[in-house]
C-alpha cells in the first residue's frame, strides 16, 4: 500500500528535485506527503501506530523515491529507519516520543563525538555533530556519545535521545552531492539525558534491547548492522536506477557528432554499457533482498542469527554500493556533455550516488576485510555487523 501511495507522489517529487537542491533541504511539502503515504512509519511498532513492515518492502519504497530525487530518497530512508531503532530503547523513551503521536520524526548523527558525564538519574550531554540528514524536520534526535572514565579514556559508546528543543541546528550543509538532504550540524550544550533515553551500542551487536520486551516482533530482533547499513545503500541503488531510466529515455534521440555519427541507440557499445549497468543494479537488489529475507526468517523462527549471515549481509551491502557506482559511472561517461549541467537528472544522480558512497556504512575495504576474517574463523568485533 505504501509503495502504491508513493508512486502517485513521484511526479511531484521529481518536479521539486531542483528546488530541493537549491534549498539544500527537502521541502516541507515533500515531507508531509511522505508522512501521509506512511513512509516514516513502515518500520515503526504497530503498538505505536506503525506498520511494522518487512525491511525489504521499506527499501523498495526508498528506491522508488530516490529514483526521482536522491536527496529526498536519502532523507526518507535515514529518517524512516529511526523508528526501528527507537523501538529498541526502553519503553519510557518510546512513550516520550510516540506519546506525542505516531507521526513524530527523528533525525540522527551517530558518530560518538558527544561527551557524557554520569549524574544522578542519567547523564549530562555536550557536543557538536555533523551530517544530521533531515534534522530541520525532526522533533527528536538520536546522537552518539562516549562515556569517559576518570582519566578521560572512553569506557562506553552510547546512543542518546534528545528533544529538538534542546539542540541548536547550525546551517552548514553546502555540498556537491545530496545537496537537498539538509544534513546540518547539531550542537548540544550540557543537556540532561535521563538514563532511559540512552542505549549502549553493544546491545545492538548482541541483537538485544530493552524495547524488545514490548516490541516482540521479528523486525526488532534483526541486526543493526544489516538494517541500518542497507538503509544507506537503498537510496543509492534507487538513485542509480532512476539514472538508468533517464538514460534510456533521453538517449533514444541522441545523435553522435563523432565516430561516424549515427543514432546513439544503434551503438552496440552503448547496448553493452546499458546491460552491464542494469545487471549491477539487479545483482545488488537481489542480494540485499535475499539477506534481509533470511535474517527476518531467522528472527521470526526464534533462531540465533549466525555471524556468517550477518557478515554476508554487510559484505553484500557494501558491494551493492560499489556496484551502483560502477553502473552510474558507465552511464555518466557515455551520456554526453549535457549531463554536466547542474540541473540535469543524470548529473545530479551521479553526484548524489557518489556523495552517498562516502558514508561510514560504505567503508568497502574494511567491511570486506571483516568478512574475510570471519571466513577464516577469526573473531570479528564491529558495531556495524
Amino acid at each position: 500500500m505504501v509503495l502504491e501511495n508513493v508512486r502517485d507522489l513521484l511526479p511531484g517529487l521529481a518536479e521539486r528535485a531542483v528546488a530541493t537542491e537549491d534549498a539544500r533541504r527537502v521541502p516541507a511539502r515533500s515531507i508531509a506527503e511522505l508522512q501521509a503515504a506512511g513512509v516514516f512509519t513502515m518500520l515503526q511498532p504497530s503498538r505505536y501506530g506503525g506498520l511494522e513492515d518487512h525491511p525489504v518492502n521499506f527499501y523498495e519504497v526508498v528506491r522508488a523515491i530516490a529514483s526521482v530525487c536522491g536527496s529526498t530518497g536519502w532523507v526518507a530512508s535515514v529518517m524512516g529507519v529511526h523508528p526501528w531503532q527507537l523501538a529498541l530503547f526502553p519503553e519510557a523513551a518510546q512513550d516520550d516520543v510516540w506519546g506525542e503521536g505516531p507521526d513524530v520524526l527523528l533525525a540522527s548523527s551517530y558518530a560518538p563525538v558527544g561527551r557524557l558525564v554520569e549524574v544522578d538519574g542519567g547523564y549530562r550531554l555536550s557536543g557538536r555533530w555533523s551530517f544530521s540528514s533531515g534534522c530541520d524536520h525532526a522533533a527528536w534526535l538520536l546522537l552518539g556519545a562516549l562515556v569517559t572514565g576518570p582519566g578521560g579514556d572512553p569506557v562506553d559508546f552510547i546512543t542518546t535521545l534528545v528533544r529538538r528543543s534542546e539542540v541548536e541546528i547550525i546551517d552548514v550543509w553546502d555540498t556537491i552531492g545530496l545537496r537537498g538532504t539538509g544534513s546540518n550540524d547539531i550542537v548540544v550544550r550540557d543537556v540532561f539525558v535521563p538514563s532511559y533515553r540512552a542505549m549502549r551500542n553493544f546491545e545492538h551487536s548482541r541483537l538485544s534491547g530493552p524495547g524488545q520486551q514490548v516490541n516482540t516482533g521479528p523486525l526488532y530482533r534483526m541486526p543493526f548492522g544489516a538494517v541500518f547499513t542497507n538503509t544507506v545503500t537503498a537510496p543509492i541503488l534507487g538513485t542509480v536506477q532512476g539514472c538508468l531510466d533517464t538514460y534510456v529515455a533521453t538517449m533514444r534521440e541522441r545523435h553522435r557528432l563523432s565516430l561516424g555519427g549515427g543514432r546513439f541507440l544503434e551503438d552496440p557499445f552503448a547496448h553493452v554499457a546499458l546491460a552491464r549497468a542494469a545487471s549491477e543494479i539487479d545483482a545488488s537488489i537481489l542480494q540485499m533482498e535475499r539477506n534481509m529475507n533470511e535474517l527476518h526468517a531467522a528472527a521470526a523462527a526464534g533462531r540465533e542469527i549466525p555471524m556468517e549471515l550477518r557478515l554476508r549481509a554487510r559484505r553484500d551491502q557494501v558491494r551493492g554500493t560499489e556496484r551502483a557506482l560502477t553502473a552510474i559511472d558507465m552511464l555518466f561517461k557515455t551520456a554526453g556533455g549535457n549531463s554536466l549541467r547542474s540541473d540535469h537528472p543524470i548529473g545530479r544522480a551521479w553526484r548524489d550516488a557518489h556523495a552517498g558512497s562516502v558514508h561510514v556504512a560504505n567503508d568497502i575495504e574494511r567491511t570486506l576485510a571483516l568478512y574475510g576474517k570471519g571466513a577464516f574463523g577469526m573473531t570479528v568485533e564491529d558495531n556495524l555487523v
